[in-house]
């Protein structure tokens, strides 16, 4: 473990300080908050449906309400730091995380997505979401309609964030594995709100990546910049007429920020900056940056900048003007991590030049080919099997493997929207994903074996009790209360209605509509997974009578 003297006098002598005392007048203040240990954050989810009795656990704990947050469901601060609960409340959190009730973000990560301020119905697309906290964010503003494309470049991460979205429990979303700079433009009609969350060198999160202060030089910004602009930039592109694109990072270096929203603004006269202030009117952020100094590695003055240039302070008065616009938190305007945010609108659909590179579109040999392994909407032969064994079905239903997943009009939308290349070489029909690369989209509800019903997944279970007219009985609240102890009753001491029946079936509390899926043969059992029995054991004061 790292001395903390050591430590502490490697952060007073780190590039990163001498930068900081650069970019703002009192670099103390800023310093005296930028080291400590974050306090854990979560943020409430409102599509479990348990968000009242959530927030009145977490009040019994001690956790304050984040008082700057302004969006959908609530943001919490624990009274103890990230990663230092003890005891149960340790199990507690973690078992409310993996079930999606709750989500572990930093506070001022929560930011973009309340800048961005997505709505039931739209269409989001998240440009950089891996590992998927702000995405579950948009999920929770949209409340299962609209949906949320959820880009990431890397494969492996991919597939994380399938696992959170999956753990999060929204319909919304569809996630695809794409290089941002050359997004598709589909659907062809365009995105309402698009989130650029860039790459960045990390500057704001000293408070949980202290290795920031050994490993960061000013280089690192001026290497980085060239695919924030390209990522961003493409954005411009994709967002529709009146759109919104919100560019934020966790950098504090204004060659990653400012300079940045600077060189868009140049390029493109149909954007236009507005207030992140406003939309977040109860965090004392800070204007953004009208003038700032390239530094050397050793954070000294380059003397022969070039006005105009990516990296130096704008000449132009109108950009100048509109800068302070953007929000830049500071860690001890926070009390917690440092954060940027520029809001960005689109007025007219003016295509200025763009550089061909940057935004082509993906040639056919790029394209991804249709395979098995994609979703598709489900056949009209599967969906009369699942009538037969669940009677009424919701809409937006769709086939992966041996999954069924259920989504929501919009994702059919996109699915079955058309596209022209440009050139008018080649058109895209609907009914496929091309030229998307889609890996996963909504909600795992339902499991097929051998092309037959096997049984509806436990985190879809209460939505899909809602909806269904077979395979569900109502039942008192004891017999739940019973299975989640660890009882293993009969089917007649469960219900009447399941003395002939075997196979899986959804328990519905007829007092709450608390849903329970099991397995019904000499016995019932209980098909839940472990973190969710403890959860429903805690939300009902229920005790363990055997061994699990």
């Amino acid at each position: 473990m790292r001395d903390e003297v050591d430590w502490d006098k490697a952060a007073r002598a780190s590039l990163l300080l001498k930068a900081v005392s650069c970019w703002r007048g009192n670099s103390d203040s800023w310093f005296a908050h930028a080291y400590e240990r974050l306090p854990e954050t979560v943020r409430v989810n409102p599509l479990s449906g348990d968000q009242e009795w959530l927030e009145e656990w977490l009040e019994s704990l001690g956790c304050k309400p984040i008082e700057w947050f302004n969006g959908v469901g609530s943001g919490w601060t624990m009274p103890f730091p990230r990663g230092k609960a003890e005891g149960e409340v340790k199990s507690a959190l973690a078992a409310l995380h993996e079930t999606g009730r709750l989500t572990r973000q930093e506070a001022v990560s929560m930011l973009p997505v309340l800048a961005l301020d997505p709505k039931p119905g739209e269409y989001i697309l998240d440009l950089c979401a891996s590992p998927g906290s702000k995405t579950s964010q948009i999920a929770e503003h949209l409340n299962d309609s609209g949906v949320v494309v959820a880009n990431e470049i890397v494969r492996g991460r991919v597939n994380l964030l399938v696992s959170n979205m999956q753990r999060h429990r929204s319909r919304s979303n569809i996630i695809v594995n794409h290089d941002a700079r050359h997004f598709p433009k589909v659907p062809e009609f365009g995105y309402d709100r698009i989130l650029v969350d860039a790459p960045c060198t990390g500057t704001g999160t000293t408070r949980k990546n202290p290795d920031v202060w050994s490993r960061w030089k000013p280089s690192g910004g001026r290497s980085m910049q060239r695919l924030q602009i390209d990522i961003l930039s493409r954005a411009t592109k994709l967002i529709k007429t009146g759109g919104r694109i919100v560019y934020s990072t966790c950098s504090l270096d204004p060659i990653e920020n400012e300079a940045v929203v600077a060189e868009i603004l140049r390029s493109d006269p149909s954007l236009k900056l507005i207030s992140a202030h406003d939309l977040i009117p109860k965090l004392s952020g800070s204007e953004g940056m009208t003038q700032w100094h390239v530094l050397s590695d050793e954070c000294s003055i380059v003397q022969d900048e070039k006005a105009g240039d990516s990296f130096s302070s704008p000449s132009e008065k109108e950009i100048i003007e509109s800068l302070p616009l953007c929000m830049r938190v500071w860690n001890d305007e926070s009390n917690g991590g440092g954060f940027f945010l520029a809001v960005i609108e689109k007025n007219s659909s003016v295509e200025p030049e763009v550089n061909p590179q940057v935004n082509r579109e993906l040639t056919d040999e790029e394209a991804p080919v249709d395979n098995e392994d994609v979703p598709k909407p489900i056949s009209s032969d599967t969906r009369t099997i699942l009538e037969e064994q669940l009677g009424h079905l919701p809409e937006d239903l769709w086939i992966r493997g041996k999954k069924v997943l259920w989504s929501t009009p919009e994702a059919h939308e996109i699915w079955s929207s058309e596209r022209s290349r440009r050139g008018g070489r080649t058109r895209i029909p609907g009914g496929r994903w091309r030229p998307l690369k889609v890996a996963y989209l909504g909600l795992e509800a339902i499991h097929l074996r051998r092309g037959e019903f096997e049984r509806i997944v436990g985190s879809s279970a209460k939505k899909f009790a809602d909806i269904i007219d077979k395979g569900r009985t109502e039942v008192s609240p004891k017999v739940i209360d019973s299975l989640l102890s660890g009882d293993e009753p009969e089917p007649s001491q469960v219900s009447q209605n399941l003395i002939s029946t075997r196979g899986n079936f959804l328990l519905v509390d007829e007092s709450d509509g608390t849903t329970i899926p099991v397995w019904i043969g000499g016995r019932v059992s209980l098909m839940m997974r472990t973190a969710e029995v403890r959860v429903l054991r805690l939300m009902r004061g229920v005790k363990v009578n055997q061994e699990e």
